[in-house]
């Protein structure tokens, strides 16, 4: 008999195993779903309108710090420059004989060279007193003689901004020297008196004599000369003269009178003004995707470029002589 014959064997059959160590064997970790990316929301209503705010904020105090820093420094500088060129100009005319005599010249063309020892003041005129025309120096009014020639010369120049080479004429006194160098030759003038609006007008002028007159602004407080109160008036005469050409222009715009202002700029002052807006527009464009720093380094530039021109406009809306 076999155990397969007795009923009362047990066997016990054993599993089939599934390889080497199987039971030692751990499941692998199952994998979770990644969460689906939610899509970018609309920016907050919040967030935007402080990028708005901060932006236009920061682009005003720019572009008026940079106005204020142009007219009563930078201003000086490129003045500065702008004489230099001047006088390289002027010089090569006077020893070439070719330096204009009138009656008619070019706007912004050098005219004369004026010293005052004084006050240490050596700066040269130009053709033309409209205020783009005074911010490369002092100008000759067009409807008067040349200085030096016989008859009266007006010359306007600025009393506070780009270089401001008239502000210290009200320290001048009768009898201080004005010496005047023109392409016809030197004049040597003695100040006479000095006069504000609606003093009494000099004597008229003898025949042969030439009279030199400088205009500028004058004002009260620390501001004045930037908003003047008053047109200040150097009254100068030579006694030997050259002779003046004749077909002078029998009057002038009135943007190149004393306080003048030259509203003809007006159309170039709102087209800088509309790509300041532009630019400002883009800027908050901007921060919405790249960062606040990326974004300013890029702007910056071009929001003190476009100052710069922005400037140039405003100054000739404001008066000639300030």
């Amino acid at each position: 008999m076999t155990a397969l014959d007795d009923p009362q064997v047990v066997t016990h059959e054993q599993p089939a195993t599934q390889g080497r160590g199987s039971r030692f064997r751990r499941q692998a970790p199952q994998r979770r779903a990644p969460r689906p990316v939610q899509p970018a929301g609309p920016p907050n209503r919040v967030e935007t309108a402080s990028s708005v705010i901060s932006t236009s904020t920061t682009m005003v105090a720019l572009v008026t710090l940079w106005m204020a820093l142009q007219m009563l420094v930078l201003g000086g500088v490129a003045q500065e420059r702008s004489q230099s060129l001047l006088y390289g100009e002027f010089r090569a005319q006077v020893a070439a004989a070719t330096a204009p005599v009138g009656p008619v010249t070019e706007p912004g063309a050098p005219v004369a060279l004026l010293e005052i020892p004084r006050l240490g003041l050596q700066q040269v005129v130009v053709e033309g007193t409209a205020s783009g025309d005074l911010l490369a120096g002092p100008g000759h009014l067009r409807n008067t003689v040349l200085p030096g020639q016989a008859g009266t010369s007006v010359v306007l120049g600025r009393a506070a901004t780009y270089g401001s080479p008239f502000a210290d004429v009200e320290h001048l006194e009768p009898g201080d020297r004005i010496e005047v160098t023109v392409g016809q030759g030197r004049v040597v003038f003695t100040v006479q008196a000095l006069r504000r609006s609606g003093d009494p007008l000099p004597q008229p002028l003898a025949s042969g004599r030439s009279r030199l007159t400088l205009v500028t602004a004058e004002g009260s407080g620390r501001l004045g000369a930037i908003a003047p109160g008053e047109t200040l008036y150097v009254d100068a005469e030579a006694s030997s003269a050259f002779p003046a050409p004749s077909g002078l222009p029998p009057t002038v715009p009135e943007s190149e009178k004393p306080m003048g202002i030259d509203t003809g700029v007006l159309p170039l002052l709102a087209l800088d003004l509309a790509l300041l807006l532009a630019l400002t527009l883009g800027v908050i464009a901007a921060r919405q995707r790249w960062s606040l720093v990326h974004v300013w380094v890029v702007a910056t530039p071009l929001a003190i470029a476009l100052a710069w021109v922005t400037t140039d406009g405003v100054m000739r809306l404001l008066p000639n002589l300030t």
